[in-house]
């Protein structure tokens, strides 16, 4: 290679190496999960407001809202791939992860975790309020520290009680507009609460042999795979009877009934074929389809409060 052609090559190398690092700390922010959270976000914010359509919330709110957030979020996740690296490289779904593989050093993973966490929270402080800052802090503590650190590794019902901090994102959005906690907000939380065990352990059947090689206490590791689908389909059924719940208090219309009704139909479908069938793939097609559903959902949510504005007390308790 001449001279001339080496000095063309290093400014490309360059810039490959920055677009490769670049995926790594974005994969390290699980962005695929944060752009669920944000649309619940979004969500939260929408029904917050009375007759008020989203895009009429101040563009700060809005802005800096969802910003905060997605990076308070993305740190949490990468506070989750730092603390559980070793458990990530034992796993065939996890063991490329870029802190597992070696890609991002832990130096280097705690400097972006420091730097997302502080930004995100500054942001939501001093530019929404302090009261959704103070929430964020708490579900990144619930989530990166209580959960990945302790819950994870110590009992089978982990993903239950560790569910609540990943079921907060709704919560921050009203929170944003009403800067107060109310019964709506407190609402939206319940149906991912709800949604978070069918959802969680319909993926820890699916991958049941990288969770017992991982010996990470897991429902179907420590119970069973009869026992854990029995509860996919009592969870299913809890989640359907509170997804009903905002038709029922007037956050929300007929339209969303009609969806919420029918998406609970697809997933008691799934969580039945997963109990009674023994088709291998059900698991990872339940998973998926959980995904499929918190997603329209929540779309359904925002659809119904934009085409058929309802009047109800925003404070519901």
């Amino acid at each position: 290679m001449t001279e001339a052609s080496e000095s063309l090559a290093a400014p490309a190398n360059w810039r490959d190496r920055l677009g490769s690092r670049s995926r790594d700390y974005l994969e390290m922010c699980k962005p695929r999960v944060v752009l669920l959270m944000l649309l619940c976000t979004l969500v939260g914010m929408s029904l917050a407001t009375d007759g008020v359509a989203l895009w009429e919330i101040p563009w700060e709110i809005l802005v800096f809202g969802t910003l905060g957030v997605a990076l308070v979020a993305g740190s949490a996740a990468a506070l989750n791939h730092l603390v559980d690296a070793n458990i990530d490289a034992r796993m065939a779904r996890t063991r490329h992860r870029p802190v597992a593989e070696g890609r991002v050093t832990p130096p280097e993973a705690i400097v972006f975790i420091g730097i997302t966490a502080i930004t995100g929270i500054t942001l939501l402080t001093f530019l929404v309020n302090p009261l959704t800052a103070w929430l964020n802090l708490v579900s990144w503590f619930g989530y990166g520290v209580i959960y990945t650190v302790y819950l994870k590794r110590a009992t089978p019902q982990n993903i239950v009680i560790g569910g609540l901090f990943g079921a907060a994102p709704p919560l921050f959005g009203w929170t944003a507009v009403t800067n107060s906690i109310d019964g709506g907000g407190l609402l939206l939380v319940l149906i991912i609460f709800a949604w978070t065990p069918p959802h969680f352990w319909s993926l820890a059947i699916s991958r049941l042999a990288d969770y017992r090689q991982a010996d990470i206490p897991m429902l179907p590791v420590t119970h069973g795979e009869p026992y854990t689908k029995f509860q996919i389909l009592l969870y299913t059924i809890i989640l359907i009877v509170v997804s009903v719940l905002p038709y029922l208090t007037g956050m929300s219309n007929l339209l969303y009934l009609l969806a919420a009704l029918a998406l609970g139909a697809g997933f008691l479908y799934w969580s039945l074929v997963l109990l009674l069938g023994d088709n291998k793939s059900a698991p990872l097609a339940t998973f998926r389809y959980s995904i499929v559903y918190l997603l329209l959902l929540f779309l359904a949510l925002l659809v119904d409060h934009h085409l058929l504005p309802v009047t109800y007390l925003p404070h519901l308790g």
